[in-house]
């Protein structure tokens, strides 16, 4: 075994929000090392294929998947550095001023110890730095306003203008999806080229993966990363301080990194793993578990699509994976009757034959030449909407310690998750909108894209709030127990809205990577 050198800083995972603080703590002078799992990807190793945008997805160990609607998390993660950030959509919504207190207005769910101006400048914030498309204006009939996008809305394709029908029939109000992409040349950056291989990888960076943006701005100043590194777990002290981490290099040799400061900014799932394997005599249901709900209220989206079949060539192979439209007008908590739960709407993402969302997976119930005969035409004239739905927190939903242990001999997570009939009534609602949008274009047939109940972007497991009683950390992902231990990421959200988190992943971290800044001396002391 060996210690390396104490750093200021280890984090903990090299994505969306590890690399903002890398960033920010790095630009104020601190000596900050990266630990990061899997490879350390460069742009040059992404190609636009299905089959290679796998390798930088994970699979197998280390969690078993339980519940009644287990939670598929190998689109949901990232294997590697710039995790899940490397391969998402780059849709970037931001939650709403109601995202934020439910619980106040609704009596139900919880409410964020923090409101929707705390979070609004670092929004704008990270729009500049990474670069962001989209019409702020135009969003001004749902939220408050703010700066203006740095970029214009990206290009339109076919197959998101002929939804538009379908949505104003129905008196549903849209604007340009606001996307991480470039619609023009960006500090230095390439635009888009409307080749529609987001979900694998931007090679041009185009896309705001933390790559181009954060991760290369904290390399700059000084950061190490170090890759095939994994983290087992964060290590303290009897004064209730931590002292660093041990993980395991890739020789699977095990390793102490001491550090001043430990950000654990890992998968939503993985934090609460590594801190309850974390567990001393002074904390023994694991680090900052003084409430009891470290890997409680586990959150994610549920997706509600429709399908239109269009006589004409749409060009849907065109555009990016994101979304061209969206729409906040199903935002409110009880837009539909009988349900409870945002809504959130968008349209217009460019599709593959295979893949997340592609052709081959719009008909499930097709085989041999019927499908053969499908997909020829689905080619040219295939499209789709989608709904994603909020699920509220559930103490069920959670992550543990399982009794199995991965080849470091540490014990394997098990999440267990399963939709309440709340989050089954908005699917359901979702679903029959669709079709009344979709039954008002010019499409020759309509049908929903109903399957299994998809679990998308797991939130939760280490909420914030207001003390040690209620949540593990306060509003800038700072443990209420151990003050130089900190969480970033989605985990931290007390409650989910119904829109991608990454826009709102970055913000908060920015915000907390700043405050940790600022307070530097009295958190280390």
């Amino acid at each position: 075994m060996a210690t390396h050198e104490k750093v200021d800083v280890a984090i903990v995972g090299a994505g969306a929000s590890g690399s903002v603080y890398a960033a920010v703590l790095a630009k104020a002078g601190k000596k900050v090392v990266i630990l990061e799992e899997g490879p350390d990807w460069q742009m040059t190793d992404l190609v636009s294929s299905d089959f290679w945008g796998r390798r930088i997805k994970p699979a197998g160990a280390p969690f078993l998947l339980e519940g009644k609607n287990p939670m598929g998390y190998a689109y949901q993660a990232g294997w590697g550095v710039g995790g899940a950030a490397l391969h998402h959509f780059a849709n970037f919504p931001r939650l709403l001023p109601i995202d934020f207190k439910i619980k106040s207005e609704h009596g139900r769910a919880l409410d964020w110890p923090i409101s929707y101006p705390d979070v609004a400048p670092y929004y704008d914030k990270v729009a500049v730095d990474i670069g962001i498309s989209g019409d702020a204006k135009a969003e001004e009939i749902w939220r408050p306003a703010g700066a203006p996008y740095p970029m214009p809305p990206m290009k339109t394709f076919r197959h998101g203008e002929i939804w538009k029908k379908g949505f104003e029939a129905n008196g549903i109000r849209f604007a340009p999806a606001a996307v991480a992409m470039n619609s023009t040349k960006y500090k230095g950056r390439e635009a888009c080229i409307y080749d529609g291989w987001c979900h694998v990888g931007c090679p041009i960076g185009a896309l705001a993966n933390p790559q181009v943006t954060y991760l290369g701005e904290a390399r700059k100043a000084g950061a190490e990363v170090r890759a095939l590194s994994t983290v087992t777990r964060v290590l303290s002290n009897a004064q209730g301080k931590v002292t660093g981490v041990e993980y395991f290099d890739d020789k699977g040799e095990r390793q102490v990194q001491e550090a001043s400061v430990v950000v654990l900014a890992a998968w939503s799932a993985q934090n609460p793993r590594i801190m309850l394997n974390s567990a001393t005599d002074k904390h023994p249901k694991g680090l900052a578990n003084a409430s009891g709900l470290l890997g409680k209220y586990l959150m994610c989206h549920f997706a509600s699509g429709t399908w239109g079949m269009f006589d004409e060539d749409v060009q849907n192979h065109m555009g990016t994976t994101g979304s061209q439209f969206m729409s906040y007008d199903r935002v409110g908590k009880t837009s539909h009757k009988g349900a409870f739960g945002s809504t959130f709407i968008n349209f217009g993402s460019a599709m593959k034959t295979s893949g997340l969302g592609g052709f081959a997976n719009a008909r499930l119930d097709l085989f041999g030449p019927d499908l053969h005969a499908f997909m020829k035409r689905a080619a040219r004239g295939l499209s789709r909407i989608g709904a994603f739905g909020e699920e509220l927190p559930n103490l069920e939903n959670r992550v543990e310690l399982a009794g199995d242990k991965d080849r470091f001999g540490m014990p394997l997570g098990r999440i267990i998750h399963s939709y309440d009939q709340d989050a089954i009534a908005l699917w359901n609602a979702n679903f029959e909108e669709g079709l009344k949008v979709a039954r008002a274009t010019d499409a020759k047939e309509v049908w929903s894209a109903r399957g299994n109940m998809p679990t998308i972007h797991l939130m939760g497991g280490t909420i914030m709030g207001t003390a040690a009683g209620n949540s593990v950390t306060n509003s800038y992902g700072q443990t209420h127990e151990l003050p130089n231990l900190w969480v970033a990421g989605p985990g931290i959200f007390p409650t989910g809205g119904a829109v991608n988190p990454t826009y709102t992943i970055f913000a908060l971290s920015q915000r907390g990577a700043e405050q940790l800044a600022s307070k530097w001396s009295t958190v280390t002391n």
